[in-house]
């Protein structure tokens, strides 16, 4: 019998109350959060800073760890820009982030592991459109935790991507999944506009 898939779930914290984020927690089983923000910590949402969170997963028996320097979206690593943009694909290729993919994936031997960055909608995030595609390709099932509470495979959000996106212009011609990837980072890729240039920045 062949060993079954492992699973690894993301969620964003949003607004969330702390009370209710621990809630979908529990439901589904979390027993581990790893922590995908740069900066781990919310100017409008305190009760997610990152001390303050992991006392409150701490009381609620869930592990924290952080790996936003692993994963995070706003590398350090200038080589990972272009034209001021942060590309994934040079970020998913440096050490530090095939370290903190190998982090996850070790981990979810032993926990329920739940990817957490900030944004409700998992396609307006990088634990979607990046991290989650790099898992993909090491044989993990991801499950995102939505808003709600629901489930929604990644499969599934995939092919809500590309529905969102349509078609490529062409009536004929649907957009490939690597066509409506590639719109969805440079719609949601971090911009450092000391590094774009002038119509980069204008774009925005």
């Amino acid at each position: 019998m062949p060993e079954q898939q492992r699973t690894v779930w993301t969620i964003g914290h949003s607004t969330h109350p702390i009370d209710d984020f621990l809630c979908l927690l529990h439901n589904h089983g979390i027993t581990a959060i790893a922590d995908v923000r740069s900066m781990p910590f919310s100017r409008f949402n305190p009760q997610f800073n990152k001390v303050v969170l992991e006392r409150a997963l701490a009381d609620a028996g869930i592990r924290y760890v952080f790996l936003g320097r692993e994963l995070g979206a706003r590398s350090d690593d200038r080589s990972c820009y272009h034209d001021g943009r942060v590309s994934y694909s040079r970020l998913a290729q440096t050490a530090s982030f095939r370290e903190g993919i190998d982090r996850v994936i070790k981990g979810s031997e032993t926990y329920r592991i739940a990817l957490m960055c900030s944004e409700k909608d998992p396609l307006d995030c990088h634990r979607t459109i990046l991290i989650a595609e790099a898992l993909g390709r090491h044989d993990i099932h991801v499950q995102h935790v939505l808003s709600s509470g629901e489930l929604e495979s990644h499969a599934e959000a995939l092919a809500r991507l590309q529905r969102l996106h349509g078609s490529n212009g062409s009536d004929l011609l649907p957009a490939t999944l690597t066509e409506v990837l590639a719109q969805q980072e440079k719609k949601i890729a971090y911009l450092d506009h000391s590094m774009a240039s002038d119509s980069e920045a204008k774009a925005q």
